[in-house]
């Protein structure tokens, strides 16, 4: 397989917002909230023009099957970093999934956060969301908070 991990293009935004409903259908078996219809999570236009932002793709040959971001955040004032690294957009295609790619991605995200000398890095994922968390818990990640909500 001719795989290669790079930044995102511009030019590549049709493919990228295929990539953010994939994401979308994919987690609204987990969250009833979500509007029916086409929703958008990401600004990834700015999100790829963002110098505090990676915006990471994998390509096979000349196909676009992966993608995800690291966008650094301001932290709270009472934790102990001043910044971190937020990831999101992690999408990989369903026909090549299993095949490290998501591993590869985050690998490359969390270099780019070393290199800016960002050492706390975040995700969001759904608790009852099995295979992320799995995927998660390779590279390292741990549970940290659990959010609850209830609908009145």
């Amino acid at each position: 397989m001719d795989l290669k991990i790079r930044q995102a293009q511009e030019h590549e935004i049709d493919v990228l917002l295929e990539f953010e409903q994939g994401i979308v259908a994919a987690e609204r078996p987990f969250d009833d909230t979500l509007e029916e219809g086409e929703i958008h999570y990401y600004d990834l236009l700015e999100l790829i023009k963002s110098p505090e932002a990676e915006v990471l793709v994998a390509v096979v040959g000349s196909e676009l099957v992966g993608s995800g971001y690291a966008k650094i955040v301001d932290a709270k004032p009472y934790q102990k970093f001043a910044r971190y690294v937020h990831l999101g957009f992690m999408y990989v295609k369903p026909d090549h999934r299993g095949q490290g790619i998501n591993k590869l991605i985050l690998e490359a995200l969390l270099s780019w956060a070393k290199e800016r000398n960002i050492s706390e890095v975040r995700l969001q994922v759904y608790d009852q969301n099995d295979s992320a968390i799995i995927a998660y818990s390779k590279v390292g990640f741990k549970p940290n908070l659990l959010e609850m909500r209830i609908e009145i």
